[in-house]
Protein backbone atom coordinates (compact mmCIF):
# COMPACT_ATOMS: atom_id res chain seq x y z
CA UNK A 1 0.00 0.00 0.00
CA UNK A 2 0.99 3.32 -0.45
CA UNK A 3 2.75 5.29 2.70
CA UNK A 4 0.72 8.54 2.94
CA UNK A 5 1.87 9.17 6.96
CA UNK A 6 5.96 9.95 6.36
CA UNK A 7 6.74 13.44 5.94
CA UNK A 8 11.05 12.22 5.58
CA UNK A 9 13.07 11.29 3.08
CA UNK A 10 15.62 8.73 4.75
CA UNK A 11 19.53 8.93 3.18
CA UNK A 12 19.72 5.87 0.74
CA UNK A 13 16.49 5.21 0.02
CA UNK A 14 16.30 8.90 -2.21
CA UNK A 15 14.65 8.44 -5.82
CA UNK A 16 14.98 12.01 -6.26
CA UNK A 17 17.53 14.40 -4.93
CA UNK A 18 17.57 18.40 -4.99
CA UNK A 19 20.37 20.73 -5.14
CA UNK A 20 20.55 24.70 -5.16
CA UNK A 21 23.23 25.84 -7.33
CA UNK A 22 22.83 29.80 -8.45
CA UNK A 23 19.30 30.20 -8.23
CA UNK A 24 18.66 27.07 -10.09
CA UNK A 25 16.83 23.84 -7.83
CA UNK A 26 18.46 21.11 -9.43
CA UNK A 27 15.96 17.68 -9.32
CA UNK A 28 17.49 14.83 -9.83
CA UNK A 29 16.02 11.55 -10.62
CA UNK A 30 18.92 9.19 -9.06
CA UNK A 31 18.04 5.83 -9.32
CA UNK A 32 20.13 4.71 -12.48
CA UNK A 33 20.61 1.02 -11.80
CA UNK A 34 16.61 0.58 -12.56
CA UNK A 35 16.46 3.22 -15.78
CA UNK A 36 14.96 5.86 -12.85
CA UNK A 37 12.07 3.60 -12.92
CA UNK A 38 8.72 5.35 -11.19
CA UNK A 39 6.95 4.22 -7.86
CA UNK A 40 4.79 5.35 -5.04
CA UNK A 41 7.55 6.13 -3.07
CA UNK A 42 9.01 8.47 -5.97
CA UNK A 43 6.01 10.35 -6.43
CA UNK A 44 5.53 10.58 -2.16
CA UNK A 45 9.23 12.21 -2.39
CA UNK A 46 8.74 14.62 -5.86
CA UNK A 47 5.34 16.02 -3.50
CA UNK A 48 7.70 16.60 -0.58
CA UNK A 49 10.36 18.00 -2.68
CA UNK A 50 7.62 20.18 -4.77
CA UNK A 51 6.45 21.81 -1.25
CA UNK A 52 10.39 22.60 0.09
CA UNK A 53 10.81 24.57 -3.82
CA UNK A 54 7.63 26.23 -4.15
CA UNK A 55 8.90 28.86 -0.90
CA UNK A 56 12.39 28.83 -1.58
CA UNK A 57 13.40 31.86 -2.68
CA UNK A 58 16.80 30.99 -3.85
CA UNK A 59 15.42 28.72 -6.28
CA UNK A 60 13.87 30.88 -9.27
CA UNK A 61 13.90 27.97 -11.45
CA UNK A 62 13.75 23.73 -11.35
CA UNK A 63 16.39 22.00 -14.02
CA UNK A 64 14.39 18.27 -14.24
CA UNK A 65 17.43 15.87 -15.11
CA UNK A 66 17.88 12.41 -14.33
CA UNK A 67 21.39 10.21 -13.59
CA UNK A 68 22.43 7.71 -15.72
CA UNK A 69 22.10 6.72 -19.80
CA UNK A 70 18.03 7.17 -19.06
CA UNK A 71 14.96 9.60 -18.35
CA UNK A 72 12.77 7.19 -16.88
CA UNK A 73 12.05 4.28 -18.16
CA UNK A 74 8.52 3.72 -17.10
CA UNK A 75 6.89 2.33 -13.74
CA UNK A 76 8.57 -0.31 -11.79
CA UNK A 77 6.68 -2.98 -11.29
CA UNK A 78 9.09 -4.70 -8.70
CA UNK A 79 8.83 -1.92 -6.36
CA UNK A 80 7.55 -2.58 -2.59
CA UNK A 81 3.87 -1.69 -2.26
CA UNK A 82 3.47 -1.65 -6.34
CA UNK A 83 -0.04 -3.48 -6.20
CA UNK A 84 -3.00 -1.97 -4.38
CA UNK A 85 -5.24 -4.69 -2.62
CA UNK A 86 -9.03 -4.80 -1.60
CA UNK A 87 -11.29 -7.30 -0.37
CA UNK A 88 -13.42 -7.11 -3.73
CA UNK A 89 -12.91 -5.97 -7.20
CA UNK A 90 -14.65 -3.24 -5.91
CA UNK A 91 -12.71 -2.05 -3.14
CA UNK A 92 -9.59 -2.72 -4.82
CA UNK A 93 -11.09 -0.21 -7.63
CA UNK A 94 -12.04 2.51 -5.15
CA UNK A 95 -8.40 2.18 -3.59
CA UNK A 96 -6.42 2.34 -6.43
CA UNK A 97 -8.99 5.08 -8.21
CA UNK A 98 -7.98 7.51 -4.54
CA UNK A 99 -4.48 5.87 -4.82
CA UNK A 100 -4.20 7.64 -8.50
CA UNK A 101 -6.27 10.70 -7.35
CA UNK A 102 -3.11 11.17 -4.28
CA UNK A 103 -0.40 10.96 -6.91
CA UNK A 104 -2.31 13.19 -8.86
CA UNK A 105 -2.21 15.59 -6.12
CA UNK A 106 1.22 15.50 -6.03
CA UNK A 107 2.02 15.68 -9.17
CA UNK A 108 0.06 18.88 -9.48
CA UNK A 109 2.12 20.33 -6.91
CA UNK A 110 4.95 19.70 -9.24
CA UNK A 111 3.39 21.20 -12.11
CA UNK A 112 2.07 24.07 -10.89
CA UNK A 113 4.97 25.51 -8.95
CA UNK A 114 5.46 28.95 -9.11
CA UNK A 115 8.92 28.56 -10.52
CA UNK A 116 9.17 27.55 -14.02
CA UNK A 117 10.75 23.88 -14.51
CA UNK A 118 13.03 22.78 -17.22
CA UNK A 119 13.78 19.14 -18.13
CA UNK A 120 16.77 17.60 -19.88
CA UNK A 121 15.97 14.08 -21.55
CA UNK A 122 17.85 11.35 -22.54
CA UNK A 123 17.63 7.62 -23.79
CA UNK A 124 14.18 6.29 -22.20
CA UNK A 125 11.70 8.65 -21.51
CA UNK A 126 8.65 5.77 -21.66
CA UNK A 127 4.92 5.53 -19.68
CA UNK A 128 5.25 7.84 -16.43
CA UNK A 129 8.88 8.79 -17.37
CA UNK A 130 7.20 10.89 -20.48
CA UNK A 131 4.36 11.76 -18.30
CA UNK A 132 7.11 13.30 -15.99
CA UNK A 133 8.26 15.17 -18.75
CA UNK A 134 5.35 16.23 -20.15
CA UNK A 135 4.58 18.54 -16.67
CA UNK A 136 7.21 20.70 -16.94
CA UNK A 137 7.27 23.81 -18.52
CA UNK A 138 10.27 23.44 -21.21
CA UNK A 139 11.41 20.28 -22.69
CA UNK A 140 15.28 19.63 -24.08
CA UNK A 141 16.11 16.48 -25.01
CA UNK A 142 19.21 14.44 -26.55
CA UNK A 143 19.23 12.90 -29.93
CA UNK A 144 19.10 9.44 -28.73
CA UNK A 145 15.87 10.51 -26.73
CA UNK A 146 13.09 7.82 -27.19
CA UNK A 147 9.32 8.51 -25.78
CA UNK A 148 6.43 6.03 -25.55
CA UNK A 149 3.10 5.82 -23.79
CA UNK A 150 2.58 2.18 -23.65
CA UNK A 151 -0.10 1.40 -20.89
CA UNK A 152 -2.37 0.41 -23.61
CA UNK A 153 -0.20 -2.18 -24.53
CA UNK A 154 -0.03 -3.78 -20.92
CA UNK A 155 -4.15 -3.24 -20.48
CA UNK A 156 -4.03 -0.34 -18.37
CA UNK A 157 -5.44 3.30 -19.09
CA UNK A 158 -2.46 6.72 -19.03
CA UNK A 159 -3.04 7.35 -15.67
CA UNK A 160 -1.23 10.51 -15.37
CA UNK A 161 -2.07 12.86 -18.07
CA UNK A 162 0.01 12.63 -20.40
CA UNK A 163 -2.53 11.74 -23.24
CA UNK A 164 -3.85 14.79 -22.31
CA UNK A 165 -1.19 17.05 -22.27
CA UNK A 166 -0.04 15.53 -25.91
CA UNK A 167 -3.22 16.61 -26.61
CA UNK A 168 -2.55 20.22 -25.69
CA UNK A 169 0.52 20.39 -27.22
CA UNK A 170 0.31 18.11 -30.28
CA UNK A 171 -3.28 18.16 -31.14
CA UNK A 172 -6.00 15.21 -29.63
CA UNK A 173 -5.11 13.02 -33.09
CA UNK A 174 -1.34 12.52 -32.34
CA UNK A 175 -2.39 11.85 -28.27
CA UNK A 176 -4.81 9.18 -29.57
CA UNK A 177 -2.24 7.76 -32.10
CA UNK A 178 0.41 7.50 -29.36
CA UNK A 179 -1.46 6.33 -26.37
CA UNK A 180 -3.53 4.18 -28.46
CA UNK A 181 -0.84 1.98 -30.38
CA UNK A 182 2.02 2.72 -27.79
CA UNK A 183 4.50 3.37 -30.54
CA UNK A 184 7.83 4.92 -29.80
CA UNK A 185 8.77 8.92 -30.95
CA UNK A 186 12.18 9.85 -31.32
CA UNK A 187 13.39 12.76 -30.62
CA UNK A 188 13.29 14.76 -34.08
CA UNK A 189 9.58 13.53 -34.71
CA UNK A 190 8.57 14.37 -30.78
CA UNK A 191 10.49 18.10 -31.79
CA UNK A 192 8.27 18.08 -34.65
CA UNK A 193 5.22 17.19 -32.71
CA UNK A 194 6.15 20.74 -30.25
CA UNK A 195 6.37 17.84 -27.58
CA UNK A 196 9.85 18.96 -27.15
CA UNK A 197 11.58 22.34 -27.55
CA UNK A 198 15.35 22.19 -27.86
CA UNK A 199 16.88 19.15 -29.16
CA UNK A 200 20.85 18.90 -29.08
CA UNK A 201 23.28 16.26 -29.45
CA UNK A 202 23.50 13.85 -25.88
CA UNK A 203 26.93 15.57 -24.94
CA UNK A 204 25.36 19.07 -24.96
CA UNK A 205 22.52 18.39 -22.88
CA UNK A 206 23.17 18.89 -19.43
CA UNK A 207 25.17 22.18 -20.83
CA UNK A 208 22.31 23.29 -22.62
CA UNK A 209 19.40 22.36 -20.27
CA UNK A 210 21.70 24.68 -17.43
CA UNK A 211 22.29 27.73 -19.81
CA UNK A 212 18.73 27.85 -20.24
CA UNK A 213 17.76 27.49 -16.78
CA UNK A 214 20.23 30.08 -15.97
CA UNK A 215 18.96 32.26 -18.37
CA UNK A 216 15.40 31.61 -17.20
CA UNK A 217 16.46 32.54 -13.32
CA UNK A 218 18.40 35.65 -13.91
CA UNK A 219 14.84 37.08 -14.94
CA UNK A 220 12.74 38.51 -12.15
CA UNK A 221 11.13 36.18 -10.23
CA UNK A 222 7.71 37.79 -10.02
CA UNK A 223 7.79 38.33 -13.90
CA UNK A 224 8.54 34.75 -14.79
CA UNK A 225 6.15 33.31 -12.28
CA UNK A 226 3.33 35.40 -13.80
CA UNK A 227 3.87 34.64 -16.95
CA UNK A 228 3.80 30.92 -15.79
CA UNK A 229 0.77 31.28 -14.28
CA UNK A 230 -1.03 33.18 -16.48
CA UNK A 231 -0.15 30.80 -19.74
CA UNK A 232 -0.86 27.33 -17.31
CA UNK A 233 -4.39 29.56 -17.15
CA UNK A 234 -4.97 29.04 -20.75
CA UNK A 235 -3.25 25.89 -21.59
CA UNK A 236 -4.56 23.66 -18.73
CA UNK A 237 -8.06 25.03 -18.85
CA UNK A 238 -10.13 22.43 -18.65
CA UNK A 239 -7.16 19.45 -16.84
CA UNK A 240 -8.80 19.02 -13.55
CA UNK A 241 -12.04 17.78 -15.06
CA UNK A 242 -9.95 15.39 -17.36
CA UNK A 243 -7.45 13.69 -14.75
CA UNK A 244 -10.61 12.72 -12.50
CA UNK A 245 -11.57 10.78 -15.25
CA UNK A 246 -8.33 9.20 -15.98
CA UNK A 247 -8.01 8.34 -11.97
CA UNK A 248 -11.50 6.40 -12.84
CA UNK A 249 -10.13 4.99 -16.10
CA UNK A 250 -6.79 3.65 -14.83
CA UNK A 251 -8.62 2.32 -11.65
CA UNK A 252 -10.81 0.53 -13.71
CA UNK A 253 -8.01 -0.86 -16.24
CA UNK A 254 -5.66 -1.42 -13.40
CA UNK A 255 -7.76 -4.22 -11.14
CA UNK A 256 -8.96 -5.86 -14.80
CA UNK A 257 -7.93 -9.18 -15.78
CA UNK A 258 -6.11 -7.49 -19.16
CA UNK A 259 -3.85 -5.99 -16.76
CA UNK A 260 -3.02 -8.87 -15.56
CA UNK A 261 -2.39 -10.50 -18.88
CA UNK A 262 -0.76 -7.61 -19.83
CA UNK A 263 1.58 -7.43 -17.49
CA UNK A 264 2.70 -11.20 -16.79
CA UNK A 265 2.77 -11.30 -20.75
CA UNK A 266 5.45 -8.86 -20.73
CA UNK A 267 7.28 -10.62 -18.41
CA UNK A 268 6.72 -13.59 -20.23
CA UNK A 269 8.01 -11.89 -23.15
CA UNK A 270 5.35 -12.99 -25.16
CA UNK A 271 2.23 -11.56 -27.09
CA UNK A 272 -0.79 -10.63 -24.37
CA UNK A 273 -4.34 -12.51 -25.11
CA UNK A 274 -6.89 -9.48 -24.07
CA UNK A 275 -10.29 -10.38 -23.38
CA UNK A 276 -11.97 -7.31 -22.29
CA UNK A 277 -12.65 -8.34 -19.06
Amino acid sequence: MIDTTRTDIPEGEERLRLDVEKGIGVLTLCRPASLNAWSWEATRQLGLLADRIRFDESIRVVLLRAEGRAFCAGIDVTAPGGAITGRSGAERARNYYEGIRWAHERFAAFARLPQPVVAAVRGYCLGFGFELALMADVRIAADDAVFALPEAQLGVAVDAGGDLRIAREAGAGWAKLLALTGRRLDAVTAERLHLVQLLVASDELDKTARAIAAEIAANAPLAVQGIKHDIDAYADAGLAAALDRTAMSAALTLTSDDSREGYGAKGARRVPRFEGK
